[in-house]
């Protein structure tokens, strides 16, 4: 796992010093070793900045940026490619020689061979930059499930590109405007959607693309190679139960086993969860060696899981580490929040992450992580209630739901301190999908609510839950709902969180359920395989039964969360006066003051129900302080 960063400059005002400031504001991504270059175009300035953390190949044979003269081509590359033992044998066959044993110098010699058609190929985790000086082309690309980051900037003849959005504070011609339409996604969210940014002329590559800068035209073009849609949009299979659940566990363990590839110590994340433990289970069934598995509990029972996950590696027989972390080494994260997540982020649950990630880093160099396993096989809560609630609404005539949504007025003065539930039954009743619905079922606050939130005029911006129509009517409600999730939520909120707690520690953070092997399999299957009487992720808990006992595992699903709703009324509440206060908030203009306010007393005084409000407001503010 590496850090990545790097400049296209049309206008050659940058220079190699600039290089080595964006590079080593990443060097917590890569402590191990740095490289920065400036490559030769006739069109541009071009900057290779790299931070390396070393995970295969650990000699100095696995330095960035890697060149291969001979295609002119030049590679810097953040992540793994799991199948980069069988490429090579591969490329050996088509007369390629290889000078170490990284799978960075198979990247090279794979675009070398195959062009941009590469990355169909690769089996892994990536974001990746090559430029291909004899064609005058830079290229970039990002894995499918979008499981590393990569930021790109564009303006005034400058294209800046990174792992992480603070690299871009060290260029001196970094505008932060700050993107109002985007904000507003992290208020109904709690995150900000692909493609976009907290700031202007900045986008996030989508999962699944590749972007290509022509220097001589300036032309740039991104394309997509893959999209969960696509597969969900396939025939589903004509396939038992059994066949089905055999071939499951099959691809599962391909899976997790290529993610134990490293020259370095593995370790992986143990919530005493089905998914967690489901890669914990297949792993040592398979393994001559003890996995060594971390866990960190609470005081507090109710966010408290060592003790499951105690139990479950006892069972599996584990080297088990686990720490139960006070409430101030939850709270010691606060500060650091902003320079974690140089993005507007509200999903709290990455304090507990970033402390497991912190002990796991004392042993082991690289932690597989469990995500993807709810929108992959139907595990969340919240799809089965959404799908209760659109039956009973869908009751309706839809010429009754048509006549009710133009004759609910909106509220212009409506406190945004409480939900405005009529705003939100008029949104679901003119949404023109499941999808969307599910959507506005799911929102913090209504596009409605945040354009009074703001003080500037706020547009909408469509996202992924805009293109539920893209599924066909092979997929039901709850397959709509998981493919749409997969592009978002997913994405843009649990990855991001992993991503940067495990890299804020250098800590490689894997996710084994993010193979699109499993995905592309999945997605096909019959929904009853996933979703039966009432239990989700039915195959998946059926696999892991035959592992560890169902009275181990069956208990209710637990949150990863901490409780910031009463630190913020007690030993965060200096805090939250000292960022939410009626002199900052007219210094900033951004947001309606006396709107703000209520929220914030509401919740002072105990009054205030949508705590996600006031959370995101509080998260918003410690990012405003720090980057701006």
């Amino acid at each position: 796992m590496c850090g990545i960063a790097g400049f296209i400059d049309f206008k050659k005002r940058s220079d190699k010093e600039t290089l080595l400031k964006m590079s080593d504001t990443v060097r917590h991504r890569g402590p191990d070793d740095s490289g920065y270059e400036m490559l030769t175009s006739p069109f541009a300035n071009i900057g290779f900045g790299f931070r390396r953390l070393s995970i295969i190949d650990l000699s100095p044979a696995g330095h960035q940026p890697m060149h291969f003269e001979e295609a002119g081509l030049t590679v810097i590359f953040n992540g793994e490619i799991y199948n980069y033992r069988e490429l090579k044998k591969e490329l050996e066959g088509f007369g390629y020689s290889f000078h170490s044993g990284s799978d960075t110098e198979v990247i090279l010699k794979s675009y070398a061979k195959w062009g941009a058609a590469c990355v169909e190929k690769f089996i892994g985790m990536f974001a990746i930059a090559i430029f291909d000086k004899n064609n005058d082309r830079v290229v970039f690309f990002r894995d499918r499930a979008g499981v590393k980051p990569f930021f790109w900037y564009w303006k005034d003849d400058l294209i800046l590109f990174g792992s992480e959005l603070k690299i871009f504070s060290k260029h001196p011609e970094f505008r932060k405007d700050i993107n109002y339409n985007a904000l507003s996604l992290y208020f109904q969210r709690g995150y900000i959607s692909a493609p976009y940014s907290i700031f202007e002329n900045t986008r996030k590559l989508l999962p699944g693309h590749f972007l290509q800068i022509d220097l001589k035209t300036k032309d740039v073009d991104e394309k997509k190679y893959w999209d969960v849609v696509d597969c969900y949009n396939q025939p589903k299979l004509n396939i038992s139960y059994e066949d089905a659940k055999s071939e499951t566990e099959k691809l599962l363990l391909s899976a997790f086993q290529y993610r134990m590839i490293a020259d370095v110590p593995v370790g992986v994340f143990l919530s005493g969860g089905y998914d967690s433990t489901a890669v914990t289970a297949l792993l040592q069934k398979h393994s001559s060696k003890k996995i060594k598995t971390f866990t960190i509990g609470f005081e507090d029972p109710k966010f408290n899981e060592a003790e499951h996950a105690a139990q479950v590696a006892r069972h599996l027989g584990t080297e088990h580490y686990e720490h139960i972390c006070t409430y101030k080494d939850a709270l010691d994260i606060v500060p650091e929040w902003a320079d974690i997540y140089d993005e507007p982020f509200g999903d709290i649950s990455g304090i507990p992450t970033t402390l497991v990630s912190k002990i796991a880093r004392e042993q082991v160099t690289v932690a597989l992580s469990a995500d993807g396993g709810d929108e992959i096989f139907a595990g969340y809560p919240k799809y089965f209630n959404a799908m209760a609630r659109i039956g009973q609404i869908e009751k309706l005539p839809h010429f009754l739901q048509h006549l009710l949504a133009k004759v609910i007025p909106a509220s212009a003065d409506h406190d945004i301190s409480i939900q405005n539930k009529r705003s939100k039954f008029k949104d679901y009743l003119c949404a023109g999908s499941e999808v969307k619905k599910f959507d506005i079922i799911s929102q913090a606050m209504t596009f409605f609510e945040t354009q009074q939130l703001f003080n500037n005029e706020i547009q909408y911006l469509n996202t992924p839950f805009d293109e539920g129509n893209s599924l066909n009517n092979a997929n039901d409600m709850l397959s709509k709902f998981q493919a749409t999730e997969y592009k978002t939520y997913m994405v843009d909120d649990i990855l991001q969180k992993v991503d940067r707690a495990t890299m804020h520690v250098s800590l490689e953070g894997r996710e084994p359920f993010l193979d699109h092997r499993i995905i592309e399999f999945a997605s096909r299957l019959p929904t009853n395989f996933k979703y039966r009487n009432g239990i989700g992720k039915f195959i998946l808990k059926d696999i892991v039964h035959e592992y560890v006992p169902r009275t181990i595992m069956e208990r209710p699903k637990m949150g990863f969360g901490v409780p910031l709703e009463s630190w913020l009324r007690k030993e965060l509440k200096g805090l939250l006066l000292d960022v939410v206060n009626e002199d900052t908030l007219k210094q900033q203009n951004i947001f309606d003051t006396a709107q703000v306010l209520k929220i914030r007393d509401s919740y002072l005084q105990g009054k205030i129900t949508e705590f996600q409000r006031l959370s995101y407001l509080f998260l918003f503010q410690l990012w405003f302080r720090s980057w701006n």
